[in-house]
């Protein structure tokens, strides 16, 4: 039966309008994006499929395009698609966080650091570069690996932040394995750059690790 053939409270695209996207489950929310089904199978039978083929909503957003247009009803196209649908979130964090001052808006820096880094399948580190007021100037990847094997050189990030004209910033990398626990190399890692960037004035306001749920504030940790 297809989609159309539904009752109207069933439909997803109905029910969000109605009620909102919150109260739609995975399938229904990428049967939205679907639009379509394929022969036998409605957009919301495709995306239970798709979710079950992948395991869940997550790993599917962050497949690589090859595992992505191998599925049944997917392609370039919908990869790409999807791509500017992830982009324009990233972008929408970023635009909440402009004009504020990160620490008066904690919940939209976190959202906006997970956004960045929680995708990634080898640790990343990065900072959060903020002006004289704490508000974002803007966000740089700069070292790729294992923290505990790639070298992360304090006068990088100097430069980066000289660059940038930051006041202060926020450290991030993120966990692959999902844990967000700092180990106790997150811990000299952070005093080694607190104490780096205070010689040229640029004070280290937190230090995000990024795993599963919400990112771990060093600060609120303990760290200093």
């Amino acid at each position: 039966m297809s989609i159309r053939d539904w009752p109207a409270a069933e439909r997803p695209r109905e029910k969000l309008l109605a009620w909102g996207a919150s109260v739609l489950s995975d399938a229904e929310l990428l049967a939205i994006f679907l639009r379509t089904g394929v022969q036998g199978k409605s957009a919301v039978d495709l995306a239970r499929h798709l979710l079950h083929q992948f395991g869940s909503l997550r790993a599917l957003l962050e497949s690589d395009q090859q595992t992505f247009s191998a599925e049944l009803g997917l392609g370039p196209a919908k990869f790409a698609q999807l791509q500017a649908v992830m982009e324009m979130g990233r972008r929408h964090l970023a635009e909440r966080m402009q004009g504020e001052s990160a620490l008066e808006s904690p919940e939209a820096v976190r959202s906006y650091l997970k956004s960045m880094l929680r995708h990634e399948d080898h640790e990343v580190f990065g900072c959060l570069f903020l002006d004289s007021k704490h508000r974002p100037l803007g966000f740089e990847a700069l070292f790729r690996g294992s923290i505990d094997s790639a070298a992360i050189y304090p006068r990088q990030v100097i430069k980066r932040a000289l660059a940038n004209n930051a006041a202060a910033l926020i450290l991030a990398h993120n966990h692959p394995s999902g844990h967000n626990e700092p180990s106790q190399a997150d811990f000299v890692l952070t005093k080694r750059l607190k104490e780096a960037l205070a010689y040229v004035d640029v004070r280290v306001l937190d230090h995000f690790i990024i795993g599963e749920g919400d990112p771990l504030s060093m600060k609120e940790y303990g760290w200093g």
